[in-house]
């Protein structure tokens, strides 16, 4: 039998499916967000917030952000362009995976079906896991462009789960977890009523997370062991 056949075969009786956020819990990408930030404000004739400032709203749409960092509302639109032409010039060469992500996301992948789910730009996102040498792991990507209500709203990870459909007819919620740094990730799948644990190594305060009552693990390597263990892989 050709190891493509056992791997199919492997496959086959996968019966977990993990979806994670992008920024913060697989990637950081603070470097080329913050420059992207700072030339946006720049051409908008603003003065940028500080590095601090953007850092804490990281996870939320780049419309909240800029509105979250004073842009005026009227002219948000401006800002996403702007910030969007640059950050497509930055974005490889300043972003990396967080420590260990590699080796979390090949162990996930050996007993369950992966996805991710941001608020990035899903094109954006899907270079990013291709040039990091990671995306051949994943089987669907759920981004801002896909999507009507970003999360907290559960849609994105129903988005993600209808793409998955064929693989994951079979698999319970109980088996289903989103991995994630900030809030908004916890709530989303808590609204879409599958598993939530949360990482400690992104942008999210712990004392926002810890109002869901998930696990909360200090990376996501820990969290991918934490789920093998509970999947009992």
């Amino acid at each position: 039998m050709s190891d493509k056949e056992l791997q199919n075969i492997r496959d086959n009786t996968k019966d977990v499916i993990v979806l994670f956020d992008l920024d913060g819990t697989l990637v950081d990408s603070t470097q080329a967000i913050y420059a992207s930030f700072c030339d946006a404000y720049k051409k908008m004739g603003q003065k940028a917030p500080s590095l601090e400032s953007v850092k804490n709203t990281i996870g939320h749409t780049l419309e909240d952000m800029f509105l979250q960092n004073g842009a005026d509302s009227n002219k948000v639109a401006e800002y996403v362009h702007y910030y969007r032409i640059c950050y497509r010039s930055l974005m490889e060469e300043g972003t990396h995976l967080l420590p260990l992500v590699k080796e979390a996301i090949i162990e996930a992948h050996s007993f369950a079906y992966l996805g991710v789910v941001t608020t990035k730009r899903g094109d954006f996102s899907q270079i990013l896991l291709e040039k990091l040498g990671v995306w051949q792991y994943f089987e669907c990507i759920v981004g801002i462009e896909s999507i009507t209500h970003p999360k907290p709203s559960p849609e994105p990870i129903f988005k993600a789960l209808e793409m998955l459909h064929i693989t994951q007819k079979d698999i319970v919620k109980q088996k289903i977890y989103m991995v994630g740094d900030t809030h908004l990730d916890l709530s989303a799948a808590q609204r879409a009523e599958i598993n939530a644990v949360g990482v400690l190594c992104g942008f999210g305060k712990r004392e926002d997370m810890e109002q869901f009552n998930v696990p909360l693990c200090e990376s996501t390597f820990e969290a991918v062991r934490y789920i093998a263990q509970k999947c009992s892989i």
